[in-house]
């Protein structure tokens, strides 16, 4: 099990003790490159920590005990109390909704296997939409390109992964993963990550780079002005 909040109490965990990042991924559920990535984060974009002492997820005794043996493992003292989907189709953001499609081609290209009805229910769109995609006759079909529902954030990596085993389950399927593709699929996923935080510090400190139309001199003069 790990913390109700993962995310926020590694940061925590990270500012407040002298435990490993090593530690810190294995109590998070994390990838030892997300610790690093919340390490480096600028102050402009941190993430606010949530203590886990305080939520009774962990004791003092405990993080001392890791932070003098660097090989032991935290352990959770209360067992967050787990989220249930409510009956009725998933929300998505609005800012997301136009991501579905892409999403929902991902899925198609590359897990076939995976019904209309689980994809209806994972992504949160109809089967009219899924049945259109699948067959081209979407209206905006040229401009739909196959993007990770897990990176545009339409789902979580634990939902896809659970409904992959089981869809490739029933149409007996074995599933091989690729632990390398993984890790480097994850690292470019923090790196992305990281790069749109840096751009958005910088557009809150120094304003969107002008948009005038130029030679690449004096765009580039420009941007060096600002």
């Amino acid at each position: 099990m790990t913390p109700l909040m993962p995310h926020a109490t590694a940061a925590w965990l990270v500012d407040n003790t002298a435990l490993t990042f090593q530690q810190i991924a294995e109590f998070c559920g994390l990838h030892i490159l997300e610790i690093q990535a919340i390490a480096d984060d600028t102050a402009a974009t941190k993430l606010t920590g949530r203590d886990p002492i305080r939520s009774n997820e962990l004791t003092q005794a405990e993080i001392d005990r890791c932070a003098a043996d660097p090989t032991a493992r935290l352990k959770l003292e209360k067992q967050p109390e787990q989220m249930r989907r409510t009956k009725g189709p998933r929300y998505t953001p609005v800012s997301k909704r136009q991501d579905k499609p892409d999403g929902i081609f991902w899925i198609v290209r590359n897990h076939p296997e995976i019904t209309d009805n689980q994809i209806s229910k994972l992504i949160g769109t109809t089967k009219d939409t899924i049945a259109k995609i699948r067959d081209k006759s979407h209206w905006n079909i040229a401009n739909i390109t196959a993007k990770d529902p897990v990176t545009l954030g339409l789902t979580t990596q634990r939902e896809m992964d659970a409904l992959v085993a089981a869809a490739a389950k029933k149409a007996g399927i074995e599933i091989v993963v690729d632990e390398g593709k993984f890790n480097d699929d994850r690292a470019a996923m923090i790196d992305q990550l990281n790069a749109e935080r840096v751009q958005a510090a910088y557009v809150a400190e120094h304003g969107p780079a002008p948009t005038e139309v130029g030679t690449a001199q004096q765009q580039g003069d420009a941007l060096f002005r600002r």
